[in-house]
């Protein structure tokens, strides 16, 4: 089996997910994607025509995202007509998945140069509205019976009850996670893949990341209301369905105690994220050297009712498939979707705190639920270089109780 290279890594800002208010939020989700891959193939002098496969994320496919955005963006990026594309949907593991798809290909010796990304305009959630939730059972009476799914951040509040996580702490991280966030936006540390959105008419979208907020303080977080007690009790249907009664149906002596609210939980952003991978023998034959590879690839499944608990069990198992141990991990990337989510990582691995999510995370910087994985793959890279560090393993929760996981080697 041949090695997967990772030769580039580019994104987009991430704007504030809301129109009115967010730089891009007027744009089009195909124009946001094509960004990064106009950027992907300019910056590294890609033959289109050559590349066998661009598969990208995008977890909400209706409205302006629907109809495989991949290979519309592709086409509006101006790459060749030759060069397919596919567009998945994992969730939030989106962006991990076209990765390590995008890998598998490559290192089974069926494809050569890919092209793995994503795109999510969270800001257009309100224009696609179709009847239903995409985070939910959707309403089928037999699947919500054998695994009831509430919402995410009422699974989060769940979590943190379970394991006796204090608001605490969760609001610790999240601070952490600002700070990190403007240290390396003051750094430079992105500056290696993040590309300028442009409008339609050459003027400037988004230049640079709209959602940080460096004012926060310990006591502003503290003094922020929970965001979902009054969305656990909400009734959803003429039964009298709520969110808190489906987790009563797998934890019916579970009092939740809700601890999460907007500075301890992932942004609404817009944002788009692309990788170039390809073979050694074909980099090789075309001058290409090499950033890093992929080691390994997992996907894990969990509690479909606490839904964001499987980032634990998918790092130990991509860490067994590399045959290394934690310790071996020089940088780790797991999205902060709730602060929970990345607490209990470092709880229950016992990760050193000055190893995960070095540059902040989606607490302070959003999460673009499709092309977060990717971008996540990318901000791993540029600090494993900077830091001229070897391994690198980026994972993080999807709904229905999933996690895709990635280790990274810097060559």
């Amino acid at each position: 089996m041949t090695e997967a290279w990772i030769i580039d890594a580019c994104r987009t800002p991430r704007g504030i997910g809301k129109i009115g208010k967010g730089s891009l939020a007027e744009m089009h989700a195909q124009r946001l994607g094509s960004t990064v891959l106009k950027a992907l193939a300019e910056r590294n002098d890609i033959n289109t025509a050559e590349v066998d496969d661009i598969i990208w994320g995008t977890s909400a496919q209706r409205g302006d995202q629907s109809g495989d955005l991949g290979r519309m963006a592709a086409l509006d990026a101006g790459y060749d007509v030759r060069s397919s594309g596919m567009t998945l949907d994992r969730f939030c593991g989106s962006g991990i998945t076209t990765v390590n798809i995008a890998a598998a290909n490559i290192m089974s010796g069926f494809e050569d140069m890919c092209i793995a990304g994503g795109t999510e305009m969270m800001s257009h959630y309100g224009l696609m509205k179709d009847g239903g939730s995409p985070m939910m059972d959707r309403g089928n009476k037999h699947l919500r019976h054998e695994h009831p799914q509430p919402h995410q951040g009422v699974c989060a509040d769940a979590i943190a009850t379970l394991e006796n996580i204090p608001r605490e702490a969760l609001d610790d991280l999240a601070l952490v996670s600002q700070q990190r966030a403007d240290a390396a936006i003051k750094g430079g540390h992105f500056d290696r893949s993040l590309v300028t959105v442009y409008k339609d008419d050459g003027s400037v979208a988004l230049d640079h990341e709209e959602f940080p907020r460096p004012q926060t303080t310990k006591e502003g977080l503290a003094a922020l209301n929970p965001s979902f007690e009054a969305i656990a009790d909400f009734e959803l249907d003429e039964e009298g369905t709520t969110f808190r009664k489906l987790v009563a149906m797998k934890y019916p002596d579970l009092k939740i105690t809700h601890v999460h609210h907007a500075g301890n939980s992932s942004g609404v952003v817009d944002g788009a994220a692309a990788l170039l991978l390809m073979s050694p023998e074909y980099a090789k034959a075309h001058g290409y050297k090499p950033r890093a590879k992929v080691r390994a690839i997992a996907n894990m499944g969990d509690s479909p009712t606490l839904m964001l608990n499987a980032p634990v069990p998918a790092a130990k198992k991509v860490l067994e498939k590399a045959g290394l141990t934690i310790n071996d991990i020089d940088l780790f990337e797991v999205n902060e979707a709730f602060s929970v989510v990345t607490e209990k990582f470092i709880r229950d691995l016992d990760i050193d705190r000055e190893k995960i999510n070095v540059n902040g995370g989606a607490m302070a910087l959003g999460h673009p639920i499709g092309a977060t994985g990717s971008i996540l793959v990318g901000t791993v890279l540029d600090e494993l270089e900077r830091q001229d560090k070897q391994f690198g393993l980026v994972t993080m929760c999807a709904a229905g109780g999933m996690a895709p996981a990635v280790i990274i080697e810097r060559i």
